[in-house]
């Protein structure tokens, strides 16, 4: 494979974003068994069907949303990752990521399935408790990233939490 269908594959260009854009753009690709990006959740605002195994969906700034990314070859998974994003604004400061454009500020990053699998599973629970994840505390990502990379359980997200973030969000107004 060569040319443009080459660094698509390695995360290279996708649909550029106008410069008066200010939407965060994902590229989400589904091959069955091969590749398969997927939003797990967050809200988009727009959504842009390129084939028949590629859509853009795009976010506006301050949306967060989860971004899966799982790929295989002839001998296994080559990658299994979950990212938590929140599109920022335009001349905001970003994080880089595949597929994603411009970027986003990464609030959670994880590889390896079995990782990955338990943020899945934190996820459910919150959603559980009845609670948007994209309205979840942006510090409880950022704490269940940390508390995954070192290797340590995440404290669960309660409603008294999300209440106390929401009086929070409510006060920095």
């Amino acid at each position: 494979m060569t040319g443009i269908a080459a660094s698509r594959m390695r995360g290279g260009p996708s649909p550029a974003a106008l410069p008066h854009d200010t939407l965060t753009h994902v590229e989400l690709t589904w091959v069955e068994k091969k590749i398969e990006n997927w939003i797990r959740f967050g809200t988009h605002a727009h959504e842009q069907i390129l084939d028949r195994r590629r859509r853009v969906l795009s976010f506006r700034p301050g949306a967060v949303f989860a971004f899966v990314r799982w790929a295989s070859n002839d001998f296994g998974t080559i990658i299994s990752r979950i990212d938590i994003v929140r599109a920022v604004s335009p001349g905001e400061a970003y994080q880089t990521l595949p597929f994603v454009r411009p970027g986003g500020d990464i609030l959670l990053k994880i590889e390896g399935w079995s990782k990955v699998e338990r943020v899945l599973q934190a996820i459910d629970v919150i959603e559980r408790l009845g609670i948007d994840p994209e309205a979840v505390s942006t510090d409880h990502w950022r704490h269940v990233h940390n508390r995954l990379t070192a290797g340590h359980e995440p404290r669960g997200y309660t409603i008294e939490r999300h209440q106390a973030w929401l009086k929070q969000r409510e006060c920095d107004r």
